[in-house]
């Protein structure tokens, strides 16, 4: 089974699993994946975060569901797992613009988004260099933030904390730190469903702790892409991997950190690279 069925089969799992609670680390699974990498290749590719796509499919079932007029607002909250009545009716309102009991009247309009399903297109753009290489286990010094299982959650989360140690020192002091390659500031999602997810903030050095946390990088492969410009285009790069590269590469994600390395610490001119742990299909 190539790369584009597998994650096909995990929107199959989704749909089918829409009145259930739906396992993020299941479609990991079936993606060959960890659900980290599962949302953030989903939201690059679908343009919506994985959250909000089944808040969205459960909607469109429940309008459904509701103009047929056989059961109360209660029940069908129950049937797409919202204990709350409130909470129902904010998702609804959130999707249609209406409270779900107005939906029984006739003539109301609702919305309907049907389920997506993922292909390759082949698109005339940019090349983009990159290099594969196999790297020894490193030990990484700095600070950190814990990564909600909802990884959109996280977008706040993390340039919050790039700010807070920009400001208080601890930045500066990280750069000082660095001894060991790879020279760089190191942004490293510990992101596998086996140990808790964290972002951290960090160099490679031999130096001691001394207040700050350590953490051990794990012998990987990855494909490492290198860019330039302002922080932002780290974004684009990280969405062109996923949606232009990986597809296609012959290789899927491998089970470990997902690792960004700025080389450039000005932020309106930044060198950087971004490692995305790989194994051959």
């Amino acid at each position: 089974m190539d790369w584009m069925e597998k994650l096909n089969e995990a929107l199959a799992y989704i749909e089918e699993h829409l009145t259930d609670e739906i396992e993020y680390e299941q479609l990991g699974k079936i993606a060959c994946c960890s659900s980290y990498h599962f949302q953030r290749m989903f939201a690059y590719m679908a343009g919506i975060p994985l959250s909000e796509y089944i808040r969205r499919r459960k909607m469109s079932l429940a309008a459904v569901d509701l103009q047929k007029k056989e059961e109360k607002v209660i029940e069908i909250a129950g049937k797409y797992g919202y204990q709350s009545p409130t909470a129902f009716n904010r998702a609804f309102q959130a999707v249609h613009g209406i409270a779900p009991s107005a939906v029984k009247k006739e003539g109301v309009t609702v919305k309907s988004f049907p389920p997506i399903t993922f292909k390759i297109i082949v698109k005339g753009v940019e090349e983009m260099k990159y290099r594969v290489e196999t790297k020894e286990a490193f030990r990484i010094v700095g600070v950190s933030v814990p990564l909600e299982k909802e990884i959109e959650k996280n977008f706040a989360v993390i340039p919050a904390k790039w700010g807070e140690i920009s400001q208080n020192g601890t930045l500066g002091r990280l750069i000082g730190m660095m001894d060991r390659p790879t020279m760089g500031v190191l942004g490293v999602s510990t992101c596998n469903d086996a140990e808790p997810w964290r972002y951290y903030i960090a160099v490679s050095t031999s130096q001691e702790c001394d207040g700050l946390e350590e953490y051990q990088v794990p012998a990987a492969t990855w494909a490492i892409f290198s860019g330039e410009g302002t922080n932002q285009s780290i974004q684009e790069l990280e969405r062109r991997i996923v949606t232009e590269w990986l597809p296609t590469s012959g290789y899927e994600y491998g089970n470990a950190p997902d690792v960004e390395v700025y080389l450039n610490p000005d932020p309106q001119n930044a060198q950087y690279e971004v490692w995305i742990p790989v194994v051959k299909k």
